[in-house]
């Protein structure tokens, strides 16, 4: 048996237009980059003392605004790393290769889907791998839910299903 150690990095929340740099962006971008995967927390209860930054609880909508960011931060990166990747293209045909990927990489996302959910081959993840994609990291949702809610069924998130906890219940069980 060999233990597993798992380091879990709480990264302030994400507000739209992240990648422009409002609220923390350029700095909460680079904390991602650096995780192996992402767990994205979605708060699904609906405690009126605790604000929430669009005033309303919509985790459908939360989890959308995050999605947005992170494809649009990923459609920079690959808008940066084109031009040296034509470059290399023209002596390199593993370099074309991976000109033809980013491109096609560059059409999915701009549909607004994560690169992750893009059919590739491992050989076409690994060309890729040097890019630091967030949305090629793998996503887990977990879905802050009330006290009562603890058992409800929840609807998948990008076909993902969260997992429900009660950070109230769990804070109540730590003291």
């Amino acid at each position: 048996v060999v233990p597993a150690t798992v380091e879990f990095v709480d990264i302030a929340g994400l507000v739209k237009g992240a990648s422009e740099g409002e609220g923390l962006g350029n700095q909460f971008l680079a904390n991602i980059r650096e995780c192996d995967a992402i767990a994205e927390v979605v708060r699904y209860f609906s405690d009126p003392g605790v604000i929430h930054v669009d005033g309303k609880v919509d985790p459908a909508s939360d989890v959308e605004t995050i999605k947005t960011e992170l494809i649009l931060a990923d459609l920079g990166t690959l808008e940066r790393a084109i031009p040296r990747i034509e470059k290399d293209a023209k002596r390199d045909a593993a370099a074309a290769a991976k000109l033809a990927l980013v491109h096609r990489l560059e059409q999915w996302m701009s549909q607004g889907h994560r690169a992750r959910t893009m059919a590739m081959d491992d050989a076409e993840r690994e060309l890729v791998r040097d890019l630091h994609l967030l949305t090629m990291k793998p996503m887990l949702y977990v879905a802050n839910v009330d006290e009562g809610d603890i058992g409800a069924p929840l609807s998948e998130i990008d076909g993902i299903a969260p997992v429900p906890i009660c950070a109230k219940i769990e804070a109540e069980m730590a003291e």
